[in-house]
């Protein structure tokens, strides 16, 4: 084995970068658009992928533009990134009360108590729960 370092990226990183240029831009991005605002470096077959495999995750929707397809984001920052996730994994679970319980359970006092504000529980429900009424877009 060589002692040369891998400059491999780690999991997860590639998709960071390309959510982040999607974001910034605020409007749909081709594979050719992402890979001009990341600086050039990563083939565009290499974001064309991360795209695709964003898509297949619900992370992203695509529509067509000419022969290629331009991509939005469908969560609007890293906490939505965060919260699909947690979702997904509650979804994966029959029993969503126990998981639901458990994970509430191994929460700090701190975060137990801005769970209870953020459902209205505390001294001050929050804003942040409610749907925004100009839909997903507007976030």
């Amino acid at each position: 084995m060589s002692d040369v370092p891998s400059a491999r990226r780690p999991a997860g990183e590639l998709e960071a970068e390309v959510l982040a240029a999607l974001w910034s831009a605020r409007q749909p991005m081709t594979p050719q658009d992402v890979q001009t605002a990341l600086g050039g470096d990563l083939a565009r077959t290499t974001i064309a992928t991360i795209l695709a495999r964003l898509h297949d995750k619900g992370t992203v929707e695509r529509t067509r533009a000419g022969r290629a397809y331009a991509y939005t984001p469908t969560v609007q920052d890293t906490a939505g990134l965060a919260a699909r996730r947690m979702h997904t994994e509650l979804g994966r679970e029959a029993d969503r009360s126990t998981v639901l319980a458990r994970f509430v359970s191994d929460l700090s006092a701190e975060d137990e108590q801005l769970l209870r504000d953020l459902l209205g529980d505390g001294p001050a429900g929050d804003d942040r729960l409610r749907p925004d009424p100009r839909g997903s877009a507007g976030r």
